[in-house]
């Protein structure tokens, strides 16, 4: 959104100087606050880098890109009109190398619309983005709808698998919180998840329209209110709103505050800051439906996703992973009749090595 002052022509009296010295001071600090700008995105994403053409939205979509934002974010404005949907929504998932290989996690992701139940369609939305160029050119071989970013201030190697929390982690799970502040300028809402995770049925339906955002959560009790949820940031829906681009910017602003500290951790600290400042709605989401390691239920006839949380290490992430696709491909094989009959015993292969590698605990 785009905004400009109007001139004023002022006469000799009294009163015309007066109303201009109130107009103006107003109008500029107006225009100051405008979310939608995009003054400050040059300096704040000056570590980016990508591959790509670059096109300009009109006004009514996006404010002018700066000549910073041409440079990091090249052609995406021209890429997310063929990935989303009607309504402007895109589902994002971030990759490397390592998470890209055959036989890892992106194929586990994408195989799973495959799988899951009347959800086919909705891989043609799925925008994966790369970190690296491997990544990228991984992405290509399997998916129509891939974009390449990389970080360009740091030597991290991107394209390895990351220990958890080490610096290489640190600028991997940022990326992607840089990402959607852009896409959510350009006027898009977005589904962005982990790409340790398998679908299973539509998500859409159990997304609460009214929030600015529904975030996962680590374990869920109807009891507790929204934001006493241990919220897990590996799948949420955003709206592109004023609102929202501003929580994200106040969100990656933060990450100063607490250096070395990963993205859901920070958010998970902050999170009551941007309610009661931004005003904004964060509704946390039931993980009878979007399920996780930390936590999942054995309702195979509810479960929407279920996300390798609560899991250090990739193999054990991939490992494990697969049984659960397994365990659900063999459910969904059987006619209805014997679904119905098998529902009551249905049990999800335990995560062992996840659970083991994490030291879970089962929730108090």
């Amino acid at each position: 959104m785009s905004l400009g002052l109007g001139s004023s022509k002022v006469g000799g009296s009294h009163a015309a100087a007066f109303l201009l010295g109130v107009a103006l001071p107003m109008a500029l600090l107006f225009l100051l606050a405008s979310d939608r700008l995009g003054e400050g995105l040059s300096n704040v994403s000056r570590s980016w880098g990508s591959v790509g053409t670059t096109q300009q939205l009109p006004a009514a979509d996006a404010a002018a890109p700066t000549r910073d934002q041409e440079v990091e974010f090249a052609g995406l404005a021209e890429l997310l009109p063929k990935v989303a949907m009607e309504d402007r929504t895109v589902i994002i998932t971030p990759v490397n190398e390592a998470w890209a290989r055959p036989g890892s996690l992106l194929d586990l992701y994408l195989e799973s619309f495959k799988n899951g139940e009347d959800i086919a369609h909705l891989v043609n939305h799925v925008l994966v983005v790369a970190l690296d160029s491997l990544g990228f050119e991984r992405c290509k071989a399997v998916h129509p709808h891939c974009y390449l970013l990389r970080v360009a201030t740091t030597t991290a190697n991107m394209s390895s698998a990351k220990r958890f929390n080490s610096r290489d982690y640190l600028e991997l799970v940022w990326a992607k919180v840089t990402f959607q502040q852009r896409v959510l300028e350009l006027g898009y809402n977005f589904l962005f998840t982990d790409a340790d995770m398998i679908w299973f049925r539509n998500p859409f339906r159990h997304i609460a329209l009214y929030a600015d955002m529904s975030c996962s959560s680590d374990d869920f009790k109807p009891s507790r209110a929204p934001m006493a949820q241990p919220l897990n940031t590996g799948l949420y829906y955003m709206k592109s709103t004023n609102r929202t681009i501003e929580m994200v910017r106040y969100w990656r602003a933060a990450r100063a505050r607490f250096p070395g500290r990963h993205d859901q951790w920070v958010f998970v600290a902050i999170k009551r800051e941007l309610v009661s400042k931004l005003q904004v709605r964060i509704e946390p989401l039931d993980t009878v439906y979007f399920g996780g390691f930390c936590e999942y239920h054995d309702d195979p006839e509810r479960a929407c996703t279920m996300h390798a949380d609560c899991c250090i290490g990739l193999e054990n992430k991939v490992h494990d992973l697969r049984d659960m696709a397994a365990d659900w491909n063999k459910y969904t094989s059987l006619a209805p009749e014997e679904r119905r009959k098998n529902k009551a015993g249905f049990k999800w292969t335990y995560p062992d090595r996840c659970r083991k590698s994490s030291r879970w605990r089962k929730p108090a």
